[in-house]
């Protein structure tokens, strides 16, 4: 559960604004070589791969860090419970657009976007690991507001962002995937799938609001 979880945060992610608009960009450069279907796949699962490791690296430097020193282990241990609450609570708030908040990117002009797929494997690898870095609010309050907490406290953790980091790439590896099987209609799919980004992230931060309120009521107030 805890893995479905994490791949389905990932999928939400890679459908929200901005990393949309990077997996769009990604999608672009894929239809241009459609007449080399084996390219297109090992171009798509080499930029997921990218994504994955971004997330991984990311999010294993923030959980090492978090449990390697004694105080913040012995705070999260005895009251990660208590503290998942209001962070879900916000992060869900965040998701609902109740609450907004701009953050710093890191951006890439479409010439060196360009550059880098042409580049071949490696490349679409290294513009993966960018565009995932390329956080927007929703993404970073998905990351670092739901993924992180729920990975800090759970035995296996540490393979949470991997799961994560699949999950923002799911879309264009489907695409690229599609591709080598002759599906070519996936792209006029991928283009409209904003309009299911709006309802899904909002149900979603509706069940963060709830199970927050949920750990709010059970492990503060202690009501249960």
């Amino acid at each position: 559960m805890i893995i479905l979880t994490a791949l389905w945060l990932g999928i939400l992610t890679s459908i929200s604004p901005c990393p949309l608009a990077t997996n769009i960009a990604a999608v672009s450069f894929l239809s241009k070589k459609i007449a080399h279907p084996r390219t297109v796949l090992l171009l798509g699962v080499s930029y997921t791969i990218g994504r994955m490791l971004a997330y991984a690296v990311l999010g294993f430097l923030i959980i090492k860090s978090l449990l390697s020193v004694p105080l913040v282990a012995n705070f999260l241990q005895k009251y990660m419970n208590k503290t998942l609450g209001p962070v879900l609570v916000i992060t869900g708030l965040f998701l609902l657009d109740i609450f907004k908040f701009d953050i710093p990117s890191l951006t890439i002009s479409e010439k060196h976007q360009n550059k880098l797929f042409e580049s071949g494997i490696f490349g679409a690898c290294i513009l993966g690991f960018i565009f995932a870095l390329s956080l927007c609010p929703v993404s970073a309050a998905l990351f670092f507001g739901s993924l992180i907490p729920l990975a800090v406290g759970n035995k296996i953790g540490l393979s949470l962002p991997f799961v994560y980091g699949i999950g923002t790439g799911l879309p264009v590896l489907i695409f690229a995937i599609g591709i080598a099987l002759g599906v070519t209609s996936l792209s006029h799919w991928f283009s409209k799938v904003t309009k299911l980004e709006i309802y899904a992230r909002r149900i979603t931060g509706v069940i963060f609001v709830m199970v927050g309120i949920y750990y709010i009521l059970a492990y503060i107030i202690r009501i249960f």
